[in-house]
């Protein structure tokens, strides 16, 4: 029985339609549905945009401005929920995607993992670092459902 989903989300269509559908199927099931947006800390390494550079003239962390965007993403899936009145929680962590969804599905016990996909081939997703392709092949138990652009 599926009584526990977690779908990530990084904002992108693929991932859009993916928590569409995420919801949709808590609904169905009647489960809890746990949101969960990674900030990628590969891509920064403590910078900061300053105020010159910027259309806004602001001076924020990149780690901050990233966990707005990451907020954002996840909000929108949440409303989604509020809408369908499935149980929902948002989690939002900063760390290596691949391995911070693993490890948030094993802490929250879910039963499926949702993601959204490109539909890269087993090469690109090798060279590129697919998260999907990772997840997939990472050494969980927990089932994965991919839902495609």
């Amino acid at each position: 029985m599926i009584s526990t989903i977690l779908v990530a989300t990084d904002g992108s269509k693929a991932a859009q339609k993916a928590g569409r559908y995420a919801v949709d199927l808590a609904k169905q099931l009647k489960a809890t549905l746990i949101v969960l947006s990674i900030i990628d800390k590969s891509l920064f390494v403590g910078q900061t945009v300053s105020a010159g550079k910027t259309s806004r003239h602001l001076i924020e962390p990149i780690e901050d401005f990233l966990r707005e965007a990451a907020e954002g993403y996840a909000g929108e899936i949440e409303r989604l929920c509020a809408k369908s009145r499935v149980q929902s929680k948002t989690v939002i962590t900063a760390g290596h995607p691949v391995e911070d969804i693993v490890k948030e599905a094993r802490k929250a016990k879910a039963n499926l993992i949702i993601m959204g996909s490109y539909g890269k081939s087993a090469l690109t997703a090798a060279v590129l670092g697919s998260v999907t392709y990772g997840v997939i092949h990472n050494d969980t138990k927990i089932p994965v459902l991919i839902v495609r652009k």
